[in-house]
């Protein structure tokens, strides 16, 4: 296995830890983007505020396991999301966006913990118009069995099927663990990683490092085994033949592409968020996200 150890950045109220891309990886499937933040606790009156900012060519998935996001688009879109359910925003052709702790939270004080990761559009998908979806938690299978609690977040595991729209095949769930249980990581997808979210566990008796990525080996089935409690993360899919790069928050298959859409930001072109026009993220001099 190939395990990829996350760079940590520290956004002051809580930390986020990348794993993709890296240097060693740039996908798994069709992720491109994989991000674990928390798990903190926001102050009374403090809160998640990511304001807008530009995406082409990819499509966001917000999964939470503390806390709540409320999401705003170009397009109108205004949801909350809590734990378990899921936020599918497909960028296209380009779509703004802001994330911030939802009003109430913010008042109380809240907890936040979860995962935000990047999907590549396949080719002749990247131009696609912009969609938003949420899907919630109960419409979600969840596979329960022998101290085993697996939510399918996007595609066909274990014999359920999640209701996720996919613009190239994708696996994707959220496993629960007592310790001492067990689960098939089935071989069929095209390229697999596993990252453990919290306490220990182990694949085919190799012990898993916290919050790193482990690619798997394609076409071999192995058994999760949890040595503690746990929470781990199984992400993949289909393969992609053509390369995709990143530069910020811009994802293609052309660099050109890329360069159009700074541009465009620069200049003021991409559209405004109704509800939340007054700020936005100006384009860094040097991103902290980029592949080789």
């Amino acid at each position: 296995m190939l395990k990829i150890i996350p760079s940590t950045h520290d956004l002051g109220a809580f930390e986020v830890r990348r794993t993709l891309p890296s240097k060693a990886r740039t996908m798994v499937g069709p992720f491109i983007f994989v991000d674990q933040f928390g798990p903190a606790h926001f102050d009374v009156g403090a809160g998640m505020d990511v304001r807008p900012h530009p995406h082409i060519n990819l499509a966001t998935v917000t999964y939470l396991f503390e806390g709540a996001i409320e999401h705003r688009d170009s397009l109108g879109t205004l949801a909350t999301i809590r734990p378990g359910a899921l936020n599918l925003m497909t960028a296209g052709k380009g779509i703004v966006h802001s994330e911030r702790t939802p009003a109430p939270e913010r008042a109380s004080g809240s907890p936040i913990s979860g995962m935000q990761t990047w999907l590549a559009l396949p080719d002749g998908r990247e131009e696609i118009d912009p969609a938003f979806e949420h899907v919630a938690k109960g419409d979600l299978p969840l596979i329960e069995n022998d101290g085993v609690s697996a939510r399918v977040i996007m595609g066909s595991l274990w014999g359920a099927n999640a209701p996720t729209t996919q613009h190239a095949a994708t696996i994707y769930a959220d496993i629960l663990m007592n310790a001492g249980a067990s689960i098939p990581i089935d071989a069929e997808a095209d390229e697999r990683a596993v990252l453990v979210a919290l306490g220990d566990a182990s694949l085919d008796g190799e012990r898993l490092e916290l919050h790193s990525l482990y690619i798997l080996q394609p076409g071999q089935a192995m058994t999760l085994y949890a040595d503690t409690d746990c929470r781990v993360m199984l992400l993949g899919g289909e393969a992609f033949n053509t390369p995709r790069h990143v530069w910020w928050n811009f994802v293609s298959s052309s660099r050109d592409r890329i360069n159009h859409a700074k541009a465009d930001w620069k200049s003021g072109k991409f559209p405004l968020v109704p509800g939340d026009d007054q700020e936005f993220i100006p384009i860094p001099e040097v991103p902290l996200t980029k592949s080789a």
